[in-house]
């Protein structure tokens, strides 16, 4: 069997259901004009019985189908394996790659075109019934016949297995596992091995995690899709290895510039020199030698070092991107994804459901579900409103955030002997953990309000819906997550004022950045949402993960059989149906989106950012290859020949990041002022402490005792700015718009001198086309056309690059083909 329908019934209840047991009766008779073959199998449980109904479709079944949803069939063996570009590069030097492995079975490569029942025997594989489709491509076919078979009235949308399952008539419906995960007690040889076993073995251990990924297996039982997102995220962890090592480099550097920096030894032994001004209305003086510890901590995060390392991954960003796109390209092409054809998708089943009236489709002449399209707009409007207000929410949390830390700090400070800057760092952290609680609440709560809007929306196709319900979350993230770190690194500290004219909040004085300045604040703020983020969500999957599964199982079984019974002993169907279902990737996208926004803009305050994902991105790797291996049922194969908007979204946080670096080095950091002094004053730095603080005003002094003290500002004695703090906001505009131009600039040179797609896949691209259209021909001359050897091609001049062999088809199969194995690619 390929697919398997199921639904539950409660022993002694009859009277209900009535409408449900009709669709289902209805649909399974449908099934069965169709062609499909069915077999039922009952499992008897002491409150219910549970339906199982294998289906499989007969070889004529299958030929209609796969030519009329344009499935492609293999005109002939292309063996070149794939390979990673640092596998390559190792190669040519003759040295082994330590990230490769022999994984057993490999899939075949193919040269393929779409498939044609009157041209079968051009077709590899055609004398094999059995084997000529592979079972991912029989699992597209039933689905496909499942989602097009009506049980009711069409025009009400009462169409396809996603509709019934929505109207609890079945439970569920998932193509089969190929068999048991773990591998055979018994020594086997390495080739009798089945595709899921290899997967297992290969890919979701733990001690596959210095491996390359097996992405032609991957897509071979899960198809492009979930492929291409495992491909994507190796290829994004792979290019952390890089930006992590660098970032690294620069904290160790930190430790070493913090050593020999003037203006820390000047705060560390000025003693008594400096005495400034209380951090609040109850606080008192303080000597600016109390931070030496704090402000040297800074310098970690806030030297000559963060500007390089801003720069870097700037371009880093924008070159990934550029570069994902030819290895996407690449797979998409090995994959047979690169026309994918957009054909008419249908109506999704709620749409179905709740569309008022039917219009006539234009493409395709049948009656379909339609709302109107003036009022999906008032919708869409309605909720783009509720977004805005959601929004809003956000920075209200924030304002309590800041409050909360301002009176804590106070209230720290008024009943403990805690000093004013151990009671600041206190309150801080508190804060920070506070505002992930409430980040990660907001989170879960907008995510199912944003599926309640967009499904309220109305939008037609699966591919619309998921767009939008996309954009709505990932709008909402990005302020949500990313509103307190913008805030502390742009906006904390700059409307403080000065002694006697401090700037208040809800008669709370507004709150400065803290000891060490506002960079290593955004780093202690960005270390704990993220690293905390991403430790929460790890502990989720190892945990929750595992609860869910082991109640999904027992809830299954009996009470007498939950003790005795063992995997081997139940069905395969029954055992697909105690897994989880397979919940899409639209979290895993987010998680990894996110975390691209964290170590790109926000970088220049925290460069083991990129350390810190990589070490979490080989955690989740293994842990989603587990979840898809062992604990998920089957997805039915989606065919996708890139990431969709996920791209687009990564290319809009990678220009975010060039224009935040820009900013968080002119105006957050100390980099632009230290230089300014460097060449205005003193090339050694000597006295810039001083030069950072001014003296409180006159009026304040007499209100406190006559005591002068200092604070940070560039003002004079009355309160008024200095000459240098206007020149200082010249040279900082001037580096951010320099700074911006020239990364944009060398963006922009290398996506004119990196090629979207690579000029081997161009080639092959065409070569494939020309050969189908070979083999496809009504009047081809047979016999006419040469077959040159395998030496022969991979000599000639065209394929000097690598790229794969071509052979010409012909009527004749050549003597050398191998046979098809049973899963091929």
């Amino acid at each position: 069997s390929d697919f398997v329908l199921v639904w539950e019934e409660l022993r002694g209840v009859n009277e209900n259901g009535a409408t449900q047991r009709k669709w289902r009766e209805q649909f399974l008779r449908r099934l069965k004009q169709v062609g499909l073959l069915q077999e039922q199998r009952v499992v008897s449980q002491v409150k219910k019985r549970i339906h199982f109904i294998l289906l499989s479709a007969p070889w004529n079944l299958l030929c209609y189908y796969a030519e009329e949803i344009s499935l492609r069939a293999p005109l002939q063996v292309v063996n070149i394996p794939l390979t990673n570009w640092s596998e390559s590069f190792l190669s040519k030097l003759s040295l082994p790659s330590p990230l490769s492995q022999n994984v057993p079975n490999p899939p075949l490569e193919y040269y393929t075109c779409q498939f044609r029942n009157n041209k079968l025997e051009r077709f590899l594989g055609s004398d094999n019934k059995e084997t000529f489709f592979k079972t991912t491509q029989r699992h597209i076919v039933l689905y496909e016949i499942l989602a097009r078979t009506p049980y009711g009235c069409v025009n009400r949308g009462e169409v396809g297995i996603d509709r019934l399952i929505s109207e609890e008539v079945f439970t569920a419906a998932y193509p089969l596992h190929e068999g048991n995960y773990k591998m055979p007690d018994n020594p086997v040889s390495l080739q009798s091995l089945g595709l899921r076993q290899i997967l297992h073995g290969y890919w979701s251990k733990w001690s596959c995690w210095r491996r390359y990924q097996p992405l032609d297996h991957i897509r071979e039982y899960f198809g492009e899709k979930i492929a291409l997102y495992f491909a994507w995220i190796g290829f994004y962890t792979a290019w952390l290895l890089p930006a992590s090592l660098v970032g690294t480099l620069i904290f160790l550097l930190g430790f070493v510039l913090v050593s020999s920096d003037v203006p820390a030894k000047e705060v560390c032994e000025s003693e008594d020199t400096f005495i400034m001004c209380p951090l609040c209305n109850i606080c008192s003086t303080w000597n600016y030698s109390s931070i030496c510890f704090t402000y040297k901590a800074g310098l970690l995060f806030d030297n000559w070092g963060t500007v390089f390392l801003s720069i870097f991954m700037s371009l880093w960003a924008v070159t990934f991107l550029e570069y994902w796109k030819r290895t996407c390209s690449y797979l998409s092409h090995r994959w047979d994804c690169t026309d994918l054809e957009d054909i008419e998708e249908r109506p999704r089943p709620e749409f179905s459901a709740m569309a008022p009236m039917t219009m006539r489709n234009p493409v395709t002449g049948a009656e379909e579900p339609y709302f109107p399209e003036n009022k999906r707009l008032n919708r869409t409007a309605t909720g783009c409103m509720v977004i805005v207000i959601m929004i809003c929410v956000v920075p209200m949390f924030l304002i309590a955030i800041i409050l909360y830390r301002t009176i804590l700090r106070v209230v720290l400070y008024k009943s403990t002997t805690t000093d004013s800057a151990s009671a600041g760092t206190i309150a801080s952290i508190s804060a920070s953990v506070l505002n992930l609680i409430i980040i990660l609440t907001l989170s879960r709560i907008y995510t199912s309000l944003a599926g309640i809007l967009t499904r309220w929306e109305m939008h037609r196709t699966q591919t619309k819906y998921e767009d939008m319900f996309i954009l709505k979350v990932f709008i909402f993230q990005f302020v949500n997550f990313y509103s307190t770190p913008v805030y502390i690194a742009f906006f904390k500290g700059r409307f403080v004022g000065y002694p006697g004219m401090y700037n208040t909040l809800f008669g709370i004085r507004n709150e400065a950045c803290g000891a060490g300045g506002c960079l290593i604040d955004l780093a202690q703020e960005l270390l704990v949402i993220m690293v905390g983020k991403q430790s929460l969500n790890s502990i989720d999957l190892i945990t929750l993960q595992k609860v869910k599964a082991w109640w999904q199982r027992n809830k299954m079984r009996t009470p007498q059989m939950a003790g005795t019974q063992t995997m081997m002993d139940v069905s395969p169907w029954e055992a697909d149906y105690e897994l989880l279902v397979c919940e899409g990737l639209f979290g895993e996208y987010l998680e990894m989106v996110l975390q691209f926004g964290f170590i790109t803009i926000f970088v220049a305050a925290c460069p083991l950012a990129p350390l810190f994902a990589l070490m979490n991105n080989w955690v989740e790797i293994r842990l989603d290859a587990q979840k898809y291996v062992k604990e998920f049922r089957r997805p039915v194969v989606e065919r996708a020949q890139d990431i969709g908007i996920w791209f687009h979204i990564l290319q809009f946080i990678s220009h975010m990041a060039v224009i935040s670096n820009a900013f968080l080095i002119a105006f957050t950091s100390s980099f632009v002022p230290r230089l300014y002094y460097r060449y205005t004053r003193d090339s050694t730095l000597s006295g810039f402490v001083n030069f950072t603080l001014a003296t409180a005003p006159q009026s304040y002094m007499q209100q406190h005792h006559n005591v002068s003290c200092r604070y940070r500002g560039m003002r004079d004695e009355k309160g008024e700015y200095l000459p240098e703090f206007y020149k200082l906001l010249v040279i900082r505009l001037s580096f951010v718009i320099i700074f911006e131009h020239v990364v944009f600039f060398i963006h922009r040179l290398i996506d004119l001198i990196v090629p979207d797609i690579p000029e081997d896949v161009e080639l092959k691209m065409k070569r494939e086309h020309y050969m189908a259209k070979q083999a496809l021909a009504e009047n081809k001359a047979l016999g006419k056309t040469s077959i040159p050897n395998d030496k022969d091609i991979m000599s000639g001049d065209m394929y000097r690059r690598g790229s794969r062999a071509v052979i010409l088809l012909n009527d004749r199969r050549p003597p050398n083909l191998k046979k098809v194995p049973k899963n091929y690619t």
